[in-house]
């Protein structure tokens, strides 16, 4: 079992999870985020579906700016990973997504071009007054 901050209680400590609470971590310490703006295992419906973000970051007003999507060590990051963080994205409608294994973390900004979402990698680790600003 692991305390999970977000939820306020112990959860079971699977490799996934490892991943979310140090990951969760990494946004308190490395980008400010306070652990009152962030959520673990969020609720989401797609069509009728019913499925969980692994942690959503809200902004001012708990409006969603950024998603995250966990995944186990061994799985590979690629476009299958970002297309689920993607799918999410339909409903939360956030400018920053996130994915990582906990050894590769990539993160990815949508911007508008032509009136169409276009989502670009970006380098580095925005920092929260950055996602909250619309940075």
């Amino acid at each position: 079992m692991v305390w999970d901050p977000l939820r306020k209680k112990n959860v079971t400590l699977t490799p996934e999870e490892d991943v979310r609470q140090w990951f969760i971590v990494q946004l308190h310490e490395l980008m400010g985020v306070p652990f009152h703006m962030m959520m673990s295992e969020v609720p989401l419906a797609i069509g009728g579906k019913k499925l969980r973000a692994d942690i959503v970051i809200y902004g001012r007003g708990t409006s969603p700016v950024a998603v995250v999507e966990c995944k186990r060590p061994d799985v590979t990051i690629d476009n299958t990973v970002l297309d689920q963080a993607v799918v999410y994205n339909m409903v939360l409608n956030v400018r920053y997504i996130f994915i990582t294994n906990g050894k590769s973390t990539f993160v990815c900004r949508r911007d508008t071009v032509d009136g169409r979402p276009r989502y670009s990698f970006i380098a580095g680790l925005p920092d929260y007054r950055d996602m909250t600003s619309g940075g």
